[in-house]
């Protein structure tokens, strides 16, 4: 079973950037869409992006278009969120996870019957000043 595990987050200034990283060990990830999700206090998980097996297809919240790209590297088994022009509401914590379907045609942000499977621990964001 795939087990993501996240890193990059930390402090920021509004205006600034960090990139996401989101790693699985052996080499199945290529098999499988990942999606980027976030919640922030007090709120709901929302998707924030999301990347097809084959890196063909990606999708974003509209609340991060033109900001956030997302791209993988199936030969490091890395999915990648790389975020520009960060916003105080931005912050939130923030998790990657891996579809149960091998080779899906597309991706999606909802998580709809508990399409992604296995999550990581998440990692902090936050923007501030």
């Amino acid at each position: 079973q795939l087990q993501p595990v996240e890193s990059g987050g930390g402090l920021v200034q509004p205006g600034g950037s960090l990139t996401l990283s989101c790693a699985t060990s052996g080499d199945k990830l290529r098999r499988y869409a990942v999606g980027w999700f976030r919640q922030a206090p007090g709120k709901e998980r929302e998707g924030v992006s999301c990347i097809s097996a084959g890196g063909t297809t990606t999708n974003y919240a509209d609340s991060v278009k033109d900001r956030f790209t997302i791209s993988r590297d199936n030969a490091k088994s890395t999915v990648y969120l790389q975020m520009s022009d960060l916003r105080p509401g931005d912050t939130a914590v923030y998790y990657c996870a891996v579809d149960r379907t091998p080779f899906p045609p597309t991706c999606t942000l909802v998580n709809d019957n508990g399409r992604y499977v296995t999550w990581g621990q998440g990692t902090q964001v936050t923007v501030s000043s």
